[in-house]
């Protein structure tokens, strides 16, 4: 299950992109590849352990 604060989008505020890239609402703002990877519990990542923003924003 991906992080529940991860969108993908094509803008937000001054940025802008041709496609879709992932979004973070906590944050509010876009973050780099490997972070996704986290958002999407990839390679045996998990959001929900390596992830200090959800946690911040969890509790």
């Amino acid at each position: 299950m991906s992080c529940p604060y991860l969108s993908y989008r094509a803008a937000a505020g001054d940025h802008e992109f041709d496609t879709e890239r992932a979004y973070c609402t906590a944050a509010e703002r876009f973050v780099e590849p490997m972070r996704a990877d986290i958002c999407n519990d990839r390679y045996d990542l998990d959001h929900e352990r390596h992830c200090e923003i959800y946690r911040e924003h969890a509790e």
